[in-house]
């Protein structure tokens, strides 16, 4: 049964895929991580230039003038390769803060009947965010000890961990504008194996350029799906479960 509400789901998303809100929160998204790891690269650089100035003194070499040029090009290529590694997460946590778009667009289309949601507020769900992304960098650095230990099973333990996290994030911000947190909670820990099956869906094309910039809109399509799907099925919930918190 949980296989077939993920697929369903997920080929459900996959229908809606050219929404205009769709394509706005991937944009937003994109944009604004760009806009922070150029800010980044800035500071950086210019925190750079500050502490070497115009001239350096290397022992044994003695005055020189090139140095800040080479810590400039230098920072350039380390920012590059960090923005690799970076860009999915930072994108995903921030276009986190607009998803409520995306569930709304799926509401509007495929469950119309329902009453109004109460959006989380930004702050907290900035708050969520900030959170959100610390542990997704902070349990993947933890994880390459694993990747090393167990090297022929990495891109399964990619996979299964992530898809846990992603799973965890995006239900709880489809299940939060109907139910709240505390319900979210609940239902995530009754529906913990649908939920995990659908992250590691959403895990799965994280390694595949482009494509990675758009998980966070099909996991938060395919979540209020899934939240929408398990709440119709679950003897405790039925119409209670879809009222505006």
């Amino acid at each position: 049964m949980a296989f077939d509400i993920v697929l369903s789901a997920f080929l459900k998303t996959l229908a809606q895929i050219g929404d205009r809100r769709f394509r706005r929160v991937l944009l937003i998204g994109i944009g604004l991580t760009f806009a922070l790891l150029v800010a980044t690269f800035a500071g950086f650089l210019g925190f750079l230039n500050w502490a070497v100035g115009d001239t350096a003194t290397i022992p044994l070499v003695g005055e020189v003038t090139w140095l800040k040029d080479l810590l400039s090009w230098s920072s350039f290529f380390v920012m590059l390769a960090l923005s690799v590694f970076l860009m999915v997460p930072v994108a995903s946590a921030i276009t986190s803060m607009f998803l409520d778009d995306v569930a709304q667009a799926v509401e509007d289309r495929h469950y119309p009947h329902l009453p109004p949601a109460v959006p989380v507020p930004f702050w907290e769900a900035a708050r969520d965010t900030v959170n959100f992304l610390g542990v997704l960098i902070g349990a993947n650095l933890v994880a390459l000890l694993l990747y090393a230990l167990f090297a022929p099973a990495a891109l399964f333990i990619f996979w299964g961990l992530n898809g846990f996290l992603l799973g965890r994030e995006y239900f709880t911000l489809a299940a939060m504008r109907r139910v709240g947190r505390d319900g979210a909670r609940e239902l995530r820990r009754k529906h913990a194996l649908t939920i995990w099956i659908a992250g590691v869906l959403m895990a799965m094309p994280l390694s595949l350029p482009l494509v990675n910039l758009a998980i966070p809109i099909l996991g938060a399509a395919t979540f209020t799906h899934i939240f929408h799907m398990i709440t119709s099925r679950d003897p405790s919930g039925g119409t209670n479960q879809y009222r505006a918190r």
